[in-house]
Parts: C-alpha cells; structure tokens; sequence
C-alpha cells in the first residue's frame, strides 16, 4: 500500500485540534456575549420596574395606608405569570435601586443585578461609587464585591496610612470567576423562568453521588420521603442551597443533608447548624420534631459521616433518632463504594 492513502493520524489529530480550538473560542465568546446580553436586560427591567413604582406612587395611586398590600398582590400576580424573582421584597429592593440611581445612564451594564442588591447596601454615595468604579476595573463577582463591602474595604482604606497592605489583604482570595458562573445565579434563573436545575450546581461527581444516596436512603424503608434536591432558602440577602432535603415519617421531622468533596472543616458544621436554623424558621411546623442534619465529605481514600443537631436537641436526637436512621459506618460506606464506582466507571483514580 502506498504511503499517500495511509492515514496520517498525527495530520488529522492537529487539524481537529486546530477545528477545536476555533470553534472553542467562538462558543466561548457567544456565550459571555449571551451572559452580558441577559444581564444588561435584567438590570434594565428592574430599573424600569422600580421606576414603575416609585412614579405611581408619587402620583399617589399608591397611598402608604394600602401600598403594601397592593405590592402583595402586583407580587402574586407576576409569580403567577413569570415566576420567581417578584417577591415583595423584591420589588422593593428595585424601587431602591430605582432611587439610588434615578438616572439610567448611572447603572453600569458590566454589573449584574446580584452586584447592585449588594451595592444597595452602601448608604454612602462617595463608597458606592468607589466599589462600582473598583467592581468594574477589577471584575469582581457579586461574592467578591460583597465580600469587600462586608469588611469595609473601602472605609478601612480611607483610614489607613500605610494603604499597600490594606489592598495586598483585600486582594487575598480575589480570583476571577469564568464568566460561566454567572448563569448559576439563582436571580438569573429566576429572571428567564427556568427551572433550578441541580445540574447548574454540582459537578459530575456530586451529581452522581447525590442520586445514588437519594436512592439508598428511599431504599432503606426506614420512613425517608424525598422533599427537594438542591433546595434554595432565601434568607435575607443570602442564598442557601441544600444537597438533599428529606422528610421522615417515622421520626417527624425533616433531615437534611450537605455532601462535600473534600475535607471535614469547622466550617461545615457550623454551616449545617446554620441551615438547621433556617430551615426551621422558614420551613418547619410547629408539630415537628426538630429537624436533623447530616454532613458527608467525601475524598478520594476516606469518607467522613457526620450528624448534625443543635445542642438543645441532642438527648431526643440520642434517645430516638439513631434507632430509625443508618448508621454512620453505613453512610460512610455506601459513599466510599459509590464514589470508587463512579470514578472507575469515567476512568479517574
């Protein structure tokens, strides 16, 4: 067989490399070009909404004796019509961001909606500016500027005399986020009326290990009813999601539960503890027994199980609880054995 007809297989894997990376860089550059375009509408509709509001109200179609409850009811209607996002509360942060910046040339089309709820914070013209003016040039995600904020970046930095290692320390932890992130938002998934796909959040790994452990504990028999999967609370400002959220019959109460790819940190109890919290106060009826957590942080040699309750719930948590829920040797097992099977199975060590 002559050499011309033998397939060059180092020709071919360059060309399709070469095919790759172009079309990458356009799918790449379509999609921030999507991202931007989203956000851009988002900030402009809530702009438009705030001022919506704020003109009927100063026209006094809306009078303080019943204007709340007629946002109640603009809310229920916009829920009932395009889905979450409309909440009172909401709606009155748009009328905020409607008055701090009444003019619409003032909002920034390279923030997002997340960026200026947390700028709404800022009571101080001057250091909203300047955490707009350093968002923008720095590209900060909406964790990171709120992260600024909430250390008082700006005013630590106006104090300081020596303000080299006021920015090295605020710069800490100061990674760029792939423009990607952005379409996880749970206000953008709120904004196009989709659906909080769990997919949006977790990783290969998690996703798989999230639906095998939601099919052992139904498997168990032992009264675990499925209730959410990547569960939001909204709490104040903050967004909160759940791995998997559980109701147990028998027991009476709800059971959470937290899955990590990684190590067991102080962390992570004392941010279960806090969604036991806030469960309980936005979710749990009064004829429920408390609600119960559970922690699993998995690696890739040891797997670490862990209950979760508050102190003042720990004799009926000891007393009750532990006869009707597995084990924490049976937890840690079953997430080793899973984990090493799914690795296995996609070829990972």
């Amino acid at each position: 067989m002559s050499n011309d007809i033998i397939p060059n297989s180092k020709f071919e894997d360059n060309y399709a490399n070469k095919l790759y990376n172009d079309i990458s860089k356009v799918i790449t550059e379509k999609r921030k070009q999507a991202y931007v375009a989203v956000s851009q509408s988002m900030v402009q509709a809530y702009w438009e909404i705030g001022r919506i509001i704020i003109e009927e109200e100063q026209n006094g179609e809306l009078r303080s004796e019943y204007g709340k409850k007629v946002l109640q009811k603009l809310s229920d209607k916009l829920t009932d019509e395009y889905g979450k996002g409309f909440s009172v509360r909401t709606l009155q942060q748009m009328k905020k961001f409607y008055t701090v910046f009444p003019i619409a040339n003032a909002v920034s089309s390279q923030l997002t909606w997340t960026h200026y709820r947390t700028l709404l914070k800022v009571t101080s013209d001057d250091a909203r500016k300047w955490y707009i003016d350093e968002a923008i040039k720095g590209q900060w995600s909406s964790r990171q500027l709120e992260r600024q904020i909430n250390t008082h970046y700006y005013e630590r930095l106006l104090a300081s005399d020596v303000k080299d290692g006021v920015i090295a320390e605020a710069n800490t932890n100061m990674a760029k986020l792939a423009p990607e992130h952005f379409i996880k938002d749970p206000y953008v998934l709120e904004f196009l009326d989709l659906k909080n796909y769990p997919e949006l959040r977790e990783t290969e790994l998690e996703q798989a290990l999230i639906d095998n452990l939601q099919d052992f504990l139904l498997e168990l028999g032992r009264g675990f009813c499925f209730v959410a999967r990547q569960k939001l609370m909204r709490f104040d400002d903050d967004d909160f999601y759940l791995d998997l959220v559980f109701y147990h019959s028998i027991l009476k109460c709800y059971v959470l539960i937290d899955l990590k790819i990684g190590k067991l940190t102080h962390q992570d109890v004392g941010q279960m503890d806090s969604y036991i919290r806030m469960f309980d106060s936005l979710q749990k009826n009064d004829d429920d027994n408390p609600t119960l957590g559970i922690i699993l942080c998995s690696e890739p040699n040891e797997t670490i199980a862990k209950y979760s309750v508050l102190n003042d719930n720990k004799q009926i948590f000891a007393s009750k609880y532990l006869y009707n829920l597995p084990t924490v040797e049976e937890l840690q097992d079953y997430i080793q054995t899973q984990r090493r099977l799914i690795e296995e199975r996609n070829g990972e060590t």
